[in-house]
């Protein structure tokens, strides 16, 4: 029983470290000047493009796609910008951080 529970509390730490890391991947890459987690800043809270493009198959490429070249008119008039100091990996992983936000 002991070792089962020291085993799920080290899991958690490893997929909470991998959240905290991409929160940290978001801040680096100056996601946060326009977005936050819970709140519309310039663009839309990351909870709330998360529960627009839940159960999209093809929203992680669609948004990786809106992160490397930028975008317009889906969350109003104030356009996105491309990020060419983003890789497509990077993106890759910030679009699947995103989308797990709740």
């Amino acid at each position: 029983m002991k070792r089962a529970l020291l085993v799920c509390l080290m899991v958690g730490g490893l997929v909470s470290n991998a959240a905290m890391a991409n929160a940290d991947l978001a801040k680096a890459k100056n996601c946060m000047a326009c977005h936050s987690v819970s709140n519309k800043v310039v663009g839309p809270a990351f909870k709330d493009v998360a529960a627009k493009y839940a159960g999209q198959k093809d929203a992680e490429d669609k948004l990786t796609q809106k992160v490397l070249k930028g975008g317009s008119g889906v969350w109003g008039a104030v356009p996105m910008p491309a990020n060419a100091q983003v890789s497509e990996a990077e993106a890759r992983t910030l679009v699947k951080w995103v989308l797990s936000q709740k």
